[in-house]
């Protein structure tokens, strides 16, 4: 009998064409885990062969609590798991096993992946063939399975920024909690349903832990595609980091989130910086301030620093001298006060209805030889050409493509519009992608970003408009 404070246990058996080693698998089942169980759910996708009554006639003769149920239509390795899911979510289990009906991960070893979820150490257990070294080849993985296990592995690591030993194991145990705060619906139906689900929990913030498990190939089918599988997986990893660059995934509509900060001497907030810094003390209007971050840089220098911005997030009173919640697209408020020594608008003037206007009115708050500093992204650089080009342009979540950004600049065109305001550039600057902010792990992928970063900074020399990722100018009054 269960107290209130045991967890409830379930148990997801995936079984397609499993009707050898289905019995063979539950008999295996600690005597212990037996009997603190909830319920097990055995699945079969459309088995083409007695798997389903063989499951049938065990649920007859066990004193396990087993509920049985067939696909009328195979639903793929991810949309059975998904099935389960949704059922362990809706009976009010605490935690949820992944166990596979071939007998390919031992049940003997249930418990140990049970405990760091049950005692709530861990939203997700993943049993690990690969800890122990040695144990993978000497349980019978074939060698080419082994070789693209740990490249696949040391790849989604890279890109994901975990460290885990193994991506490809399918003895998992999952809090129920955790699963029903990710989209696992919207995953994937076939095998990389594994790989994406890791990456759901590892975006939402979730703690995922390892166990290490006993290997064994014995007589079961692999239904598995290795190269598709490789290359589905790759493709995940991938799309993971460039959602997390802010390549993807955009949606139009005001952007209320703080913006990132790029500091870094190659960037545009690193050269904004570098501006400012030779400067005497000055004031300073921060347009368009976020979080106060970037300003907060500026004041160290012994500049008084004042944003403006259309949210107040926490702490900007802490970071700025003073601050004004004001929509820009309403003009600049008064407010904001005038006879400033330098007025900065980074990354602004692409998110405002009117940027004229709004040039045109942080012109009429500089003081006589005030500086106003301006970065926009470039969008004739080569990626969102390539997006237009190619029929598959669409928001991103930053970058030239932004989701917030309602006004787009070329090179002439930021010119046309400085020129109609009645400055002119004191010094410009064009910058590359940042690419040296990305974080990568190891000194391979570090070296090859910083080969790369080297590249494209090498490109945006030669063909600015092309390679150049943001413009900068320093601007004065005609």
């Amino acid at each position: 009998m269960q107290d209130d404070k045991t967890p409830r246990v379930g148990v997801l058996v995936v079984a397609y064409n499993a009707e050898t080693t289905l019995e063979k698998t539950l008999d295996r089942l600690p005597p212990s885990f037996v009997a603190r169980v909830d319920h097990v759910l055995v699945s079969d996708d459309a088995s083409t062969d007695d798997t389903y009554h063989v499951s049938l006639r065990y649920q007859q003769n066990t004193t396990i609590p087993i509920t049985v149920i067939k696909h009328e239509q195979n639903l793929g390795y991810g949309g059975n798991q998904k099935v389960g899911y949704r059922w362990a979510i809706d009976r009010g289990l605490d935690v949820v096993v992944l166990l596979h009906g071939d007998g390919q991960y031992a049940p003997e070893v249930i418990e140990s992946l049970i405990e760091p979820a049950a005692r709530g150490e861990a939203d997700a257990v993943f049993g690990s063939r690969m800890m122990v070294r040695g144990d993978a080849l000497s349980g019978g993985m074939p060698l080419y399975k082994y070789v693209g296990n740990r490249i696949l592995t040391r790849f989604q690591n890279t890109l994901s920024g975990m460290s885990l030993t193994e991506w490809h194991s399918g003895y998992r145990v999952y809090r129920t909690d955790a699963l029903a705060n990710i989209d696992f619906e919207s995953y994937s139906d076939g095998f990389d349903f594994d790989s994406q689900i890791i990456l759901g929990l590892h975006g939402a913030g979730m703690t995922v832990a390892e166990v290490p498990i006993p290997t064994y190939y014995g007589d079961e089918i692999c239904y598995v595609n290795g190269m598709t599988y490789a290359r589905q997986v790759a493709t995940d990893a991938v799309r993971f980091r460039l959602d997390g660059l802010g390549i993807g995934g955009g949606r139009t509509g005001v952007d209320r989130d703080a913006y990132e900060l790029k500091v870094s001497k190659h960037s545009s907030h690193g050269v904004l910086l570098d501006w400012l810094k030779h400067r005497p003390a000055s004031r300073v209007l921060d347009v368009g301030c976020s979080d106060g971050q970037f300003g907060a840089l500026v004041a160290q220098f012994g500049h008084e620093v004042t944003g403006v911005d259309l949210v107040k997030h926490p702490d900007v009173g802490n970071h700025l001298h003073g601050f004004v919640e004001a929509d820009l697209n309403r003009g600049l408020p008064t407010e904001a006060g005038s006879d400033y020594d330098v007025i900065v608008a980074a990354d602004v003037l692409e998110h405002v209805i009117d940027p004229a206007q709004l040039l045109e009115q942080m012109v009429s708050r500089l003081r006589p030889g005030g500086k106003l500093l301006v970065s926009v992204p470039n969008v004739s650089h080569w990626y969102p050409r390539l997006r237009i080009a190619s029929g598959n342009f669409g928001y991103d979540q930053r970058g030239p493509l932004d989701q917030g950004h309602v006004r787009f600049f070329t090179r002439r065109s930021l010119n046309r519009m400085i020129r109609a305001a009645g400055l002119r550039p004191v010094r410009t600057r064009v910058v590359g992608s940042p690419l040296d902010i990305i974080p990568v792990r190891g000194i391979g992928p570090r070296l090859v970003l910083r080969l790369l970063g080297a590249i494209d900074r090498r490109a945006t020399r030669v063909w600015p408009t092309m390679f150049g990722y943001q413009f900068l100018q320093e601007l004065e009054r005609a």
